[in-house]
This record gives structure tokens, sequence and C-alpha cells, in this order.
């Protein structure tokens, strides 16, 4: 209501109701955006923060082949992929040496802006040849590297490849081991090595019929020995094979 000044005196008039409906409306319709994008900006805050990452510890059990991969959802490094079901391969990631997963605390280990680089990828799917790298040392790559070798971290000795090869910018980091076939893998050289999160590559195979590919800071070739006991436990850990 408004007052409305007239000849005989100032008299009150009504406001359009109407008019006022849509105000209030307004006003709600308003209140309930700002209420949608806090919420939602919040939630949009914290999936750009996680990028990808996710700290949840629920357990998915992955089927490939005859085996069962029970890894935990912040193990595994694709979003798509965290889900109970058949795969064709799974993609994992883990911080070495503590071998866990992303979490607050692991955040900038994962993010790649700690002191130092320690993130393990690894890649299971069927087995496609019948060797490991290791075992395709003596009758595939000892022709394909030029001899003789340098020595390496951790007593390994590091061979380049030669021309023919097919491996360019690329050496093999092999280690010996009393009794098996040697420790073997390929890492990157030269500037590509320097802006590779893990350079280095090495497969094995576990489970039944499985090959697990997993690549590392060049850094680790030190520990090689306790390195590839840490990976093949946790692939022990995890897996359960059919009977």
């Amino acid at each position: 209501m408004k007052q409305a000044a007239t000849a005989d005196g100032p008299q009150l008039t009504v406001v359009d109701s109407k008019l006022m409906k849509r105000v209030f409306y307004v006003f709600a319709a308003l209140a309930v955006l700002s209420v949608a994008i806090s919420l939602g900006g919040k939630w949009f805050g914290r999936s750009i923060a996680m990028a990808g990452y996710t700290d949840d510890t629920t357990i998915y059990e992955v089927v490939i082949g005859n085996n069962v991969i029970a890894a935990p959802a912040n193990v595994i490094r694709f979003d798509q992929a965290r889900r109970d079901g058949i795969a064709s391969r799974l993609d994992l990631y883990l911080r070495y040496p503590e071998m866990d997963g992303y979490s607050e605390a692991t955040r900038d280990d994962f993010n790649n802006t700690g002191p130092r680089k320690n993130i393990i990828f690894l890649s299971l799917e069927r087995q496609i040849m019948s060797r490991d790298m290791s075992g395709r040392f003596a009758p595939i790559y000892s022709a394909l590297i030029a001899q003789p070798g340098t020595s390496g971290p951790g007593g390994t000795t590091l061979y380049g490849f030669t021309e023919k090869s097919g491996y360019l910018n690329e050496v093999l980091a092999v280690g010996n081991r009393r009794g098996k076939d040697p420790f073997v893998a390929r890492c990157l050289s030269g500037p590509s090595a320097a802006q590779s999160l893990a350079p280095c590559e090495r497969d094995i195979l576990v489970g039944d019929k499985l090959s697990l590919t997993y690549r590392f800071p060049k850094e680790f070739l030190v520990d090689w020995q306790a390195l590839d006991a840490a990976i093949a436990t946790e692939a022990a850990r995890m897996l359960k094979t059919g009977r």
C-alpha cells in the first residue's frame, strides 16, 4: 500500500498484488540459485582439486581372464575402471616404497609436486608373450644390445641398443640374479628421460597367464631387487586366481 496526495488530503491505495508476487518469486529464485551455485562450486572445486584422483578406498573386483584383481579405488588410475566386472586391462598406480594409493596426505606425490619422484604405474592384462622381460633377455635382447655395457645403479649394467634394434633413445638395464634369469628393464635416455615421470619399464608374469608391466623412475634402479620384490608381493596380494 502507498499514500496518494489529493485535494481532499492523503489517501491509501493498494499496490498491485500480482507485482508483489512476481517480486517475491524473483527473490526466491535468486535465493535458490545462490544456494545451488554455492553447493555446485564446492563440488566442482573438489572435483578440480582431485584431478581424477580419489581417496575412496572401496575395494573393486576386476576380472581379467581367470584372475580376479581386488584393488582399492584410490589405487585404480582411471575413474571409468573403478567398478566391479570384466575388463581387458587394469591400470593402477602406487607410491613407492609405501605401496599405497592416493590420499590427502599423498597428494603432492601423486601430483609430482613433492621433493622426489616416487610413483609407480602398473598395467595388468592377458599374457601375450610366452616369456617375461627377464626370460626374453637371452633369446632376444642380448642380440640387440651393444657390447660392452657400462656400470649402472645398484650393480646393474646399462647397455645401449644397436641402431637396427628399433629401440631409439633407450638403454637396457640388466641386474644379475643368482640361479634366476636377470632383472631386465628398458629405460628412456636423453631429454625424453628427464621429461618422463617413469622412464623405466619392466614386465613380469603373474597370476594365471597375466602380464604385469610396471613403469618407474630411473632413480629406483639403485634399489631394483627390493622394487621387483615389492611389485611381486603387491600383485600376489591383490590377485585371486581361479582353480
